[in-house]
């Protein structure tokens, strides 16, 4: 018969409210309502205490989770690997690759957040995506470490304190040498699963643009995102005329074979991480213009 265990909370987990704490020591074995009804009728217990789902936990406190039998359904254990462009004591700087999701879900087992679970078996706490890039999108994907950074990350993704560089290969002639602002409302519209984002409606999107290289057929640019909507970068490009090269969703007649949008650097209290795209032949990039495109993020 399974029986009770009791865990200390570490420091990376300080801070957590409870019911957060128990899902992530439980990695998914046990759904949130049997959790939420452990903590209601007192089964866990935090220093031989009764608290409530949402009480935080400090490090040090010894926790009593109840025994439990793990589901049937067999967690997917991915053994993909992960490239570090950025790694510190709190945080990692993951080079995501085109057609890799971000997070799992129905009928998406391969993920970021898969392959973090297989590299980091036993950690005090799992590293965490702080962001989302969408699943063709590639570059550089922020993770914390702690709970602690966590919450910073997402304060700072939250007030705008991250610079967010991205570039593009998009089919026509862009025309404007200067740093343009492009401003459009936007909002989801469709039955459910195929949802697209149109302008003309909606949450107020702003993103700034530079033009890195052109010609009479595709264009390089460089776009500092400064909201952070949904499909924001090919909704606004696609709606000038611009489709981002590969993009099947909204560039319509578009060239078959991976999407050229790429998160190419972050500033993130004073620190700037960088990946270069891993695009070859034609859609590679001259280091001047990589070089060029940095200026946008102090623009």
């Amino acid at each position: 018969m399974p029986e009770a265990q009791f865990v200390t909370v570490s420091h990376a987990e300080s801070g957590q409210k409870l019911l957060q704490f128990l899902e992530r020591r439980l990695t998914g074995d046990v759904p949130r309502s049997a959790i939420q009804r452990w903590i209601r009728k007192g089964q866990v217990r935090v220093d031989k205490g009764r608290k409530k789902p949402f009480d935080h936990v400090k490090a040090g406190q010894m926790v009593r989770i109840p025994p439990y039998t793990p589901g049937e359904t067999t967690t997917f254990v991915s053994s993909g690997r992960l490239i570090m462009a950025y790694e510190d004591d709190t945080l990692l700087a993951i080079a995501k690759p085109a057609g890799l999701a971000a997070h799992g879900g129905d009928k998406i087992e391969d993920s970021v957040m898969a392959r973090l679970a297989a590299i980091y078996p036993n950690p005090d706490f799992m590293p965490t995506l702080a962001h989302r890039l969408d699943k063709e999108t590639s570059g550089l994907l922020l993770a914390a470490k702690s709970y602690e950074k966590l919450r910073e990350l997402n304060d700072l993704f939250a007030s705008g304190g991250v610079g967010k560089l991205y570039l593009a290969w998009v089919k026509g002639f862009w025309r404007d040498p200067n740093v343009i602002l492009l401003q459009d409302r936007m909002e989801k519209h469709g039955a459910p699963g195929k949802e697209k984002v149109r302008t003309g409606s909606g949450k107020t999107a702003l993103a700034k643009v530079m033009g890195l290289t052109s010609d009479r057929r595709y264009s390089l640019i460089a776009v500092r995102l400064l909201t952070g909507r949904t499909h924001q970068i090919r909704v606004q490009l696609q709606s000038r005329n611009h489709p981002i090269i590969g993009d099947r969703k909204y560039g319509k007649g578009n060239e078959r074979g991976a999407m050229r949008l790429h998160c190419y650097a972050m500033q993130i209290d004073g620190k700037l991480i960088s990946l270069e795209p891993p695009w070859t032949g034609q859609w590679k990039i001259p280091a001047q213009a990589l070089q060029k495109a940095l200026g946008l993020l102090y623009d």
